[in-house]
């Protein structure tokens, strides 16, 4: 095959890839659409109620966890903690796994399963699991405590949360009362 028979290909290959974007930008003259400057209607969400929070460092949302909490159910957790249930154990008794065991995680001192590996910004975080310390962390992981190794993108949905905190707290011997 000689040049000239090359550059015919990739003329053609050219050719079909401007008739296309061409051919699209002319369906667009054509069938041009305005957009509505006002919706036809409002969607209305529930959501938990957020304060803003100044600290010296950096600033904190307060979530009201009554009202977060009464978004969530256990049933819903189970099925949510299916995400988490990868590398962690829920079970009486169970292993640690990639992360440590969860079972009778809510109240308990952060960083204190004894076999477990923690990362130094865990081990270091002088705090207890409290259905708000929970909250924070599952939104994201790696912004809530900085340096934690946990790799998991977190949970967006303020009712995935509510239902994931409430099926931890479940999964203890004695189970905190509900906010």
């Amino acid at each position: 095959m000689d040049s000239f028979e090359i550059n015919k290909i990739i003329a053609a290959v050219l050719m079909v890839a401007l008739l296309v974007i061409g051919i699209g930008k002319l369906t667009d003259i054509i069938f041009y659409v305005e957009k509505p400057k006002k919706p036809g209607y409002v969607v209305k969400l529930e959501e938990a109620t957020t304060t803003s929070v100044s600290t010296k460092t950096s600033t904190e949302e307060k979530i009201d966890i009554n009202v977060l909490m009464a978004l969530g159910d256990v049933a819903s957790g189970e099925k949510v903690f299916k995400k988490c249930a990868a590398c962690h154990s829920i079970v009486k008794g169970g292993k640690n796994n990639i992360g440590p065991a969860l079972y009778n995680v809510v109240g308990r001192k952060v960083g204190s399963v004894s076999d477990y590996k923690y990362s130094k910004a865990l081990a270091a975080y002088d705090k207890e699991w409290t259905f708000e310390e929970l909250n924070g962390y599952l939104i994201k992981p790696a912004k809530w405590i900085k340096g934690t190794k946990m790799a998991f993108a977190g949970l967006r949905k303020e009712k995935d949360r509510a239902s994931v905190i409430k099926y931890l707290n479940q999964n203890s011997d004695n189970p905190l009362p509900l906010p």
